[in-house]
């Protein structure tokens, strides 16, 4: 976190956990309490049209409260660390000129790195010729690549995350150099509030909220992507989508696919758990309590530090 020398400067309220922890529920009664706008941090609810498998959310929640950050681009056009960088980096000066707090929200550990530490990936602009190059080559023999000539990055890349290991590629053979050589840290002039989500019950959480991507449309949300942005679409690899795609193909029952989404979904929730243990250093609220109860002890503690830096 911060300095508390700088008691001056502008307030980042990050709002971080695994996956299905509750982020999003809270991160609105935060943001109606705060008069604040929801900056998501999310390296799929970036993109358009994939709202029900990346648990977007929803229209009324989005009127509750504005929401930045969402529905940058179509699946097909990646937004790079940089890009995304860039954008969010202008939300939260708009919102410190605004209110001096911004709340970001989100799961996604480098995302949240990038800004909280400053993080600035090498500026490589998309190479198209090579991502075509690459996805013609498949992820796993991608990451094996990756492993082979940049092991730092492919460390820290999970081997089904193709958007992220095409990108690592991209550099090395864009610049010559890996991309874990290229990036630097310039912390930005912010205080930060770190506040962790990371409730016992999770597995259960997981659970339902599997079963409910699969009732609220994911199949019919996946085929419509497939029919639009072709079925070799790396996002459509992800977690959900991969599983709905093989429905469609015939390859999986649907018990299986949501069975397998569930599994993919826990051991994402621990990576998630293990990057933020090791690279943040939130207050994790985390308490045998009810999610509501849990939600209005979080919302006292976040509301008190930002009310205390805006004094």
């Amino acid at each position: 976190m911060a300095p508390s020398s700088g008691a001056d400067l502008p307030l980042v309220i990050a709002l971080l956990g695994p996956t299905a922890s509750g982020k999003t529920a809270l991160a609105i009664e935060l943001a109606e309490a705060l008069d604040l706008a929801v900056l998501s941090v999310d390296s799929r609810q970036m993109y358009r049209h994939m709202d029900v498998g990346t648990a977007k959310p929803t229209p009324e929640q989005r009127a509750r409260v504005r929401h930045e950050l969402l529905d940058l681009s179509d699946p097909d056009q990646p937004l790079t660390l940089q890009e995304f960088t860039a954008l969010a980096g202008a939300a939260i000066a708009a919102e410190h000129r605004r209110r001096g707090v911004a709340l970001l929200v989100g799961g996604s550990g480098l995302y949240l790195k990038a800004l909280l530490a400053g993080l600035q990936p090498p500026a490589v602009p998309p190479q198209t010729a090579l991502r075509a190059q690459f996805a013609a080559l498949g992820q796993p023999v991608c990451h094996r690549l990756l492993q082979q000539n940049d092991p730092r990055a492919a460390g820290r890349i999970a081997p089904a995350d193709a958007v992220r290991t095409i990108r690592a590629l991209e550099v090395l053979y864009a610049t010559g150099r890996p991309l874990s050589a290229q990036q630097s840290q310039c912390p930005p002039p912010w205080r930060v509030l770190e506040l962790g989500l990371d409730p016992a019950d999770l597995p259960q959480r997981i659970e339902r909220r599997t079963a409910a991507l699969y009732e609220g449309g994911l199949v019919e949300e996946t085929a419509q992507l497939i029919d639009r942005f072709g079925a070799d679409c790396p996002l459509l690899a992800t977690i959900g989508y991969g599983e709905a795609t093989r429905l469609l193909r015939g390859e999986l029952a649907r018990d299986t696919a949501i069975a397998l989404t569930e599994r993919r979904t826990r051991q994402y929730a621990k990576r998630q758990r293990t990057w933020f243990r090791r690279q943040h250093q939130p207050l994790w609220l985390t308490d045998g309590a009810t999610a509501g109860a849990l939600e209005a002890d979080v919302l006292q503690q976040a509301m008190g530090a930002a009310m205390g830096g805006l004094g």
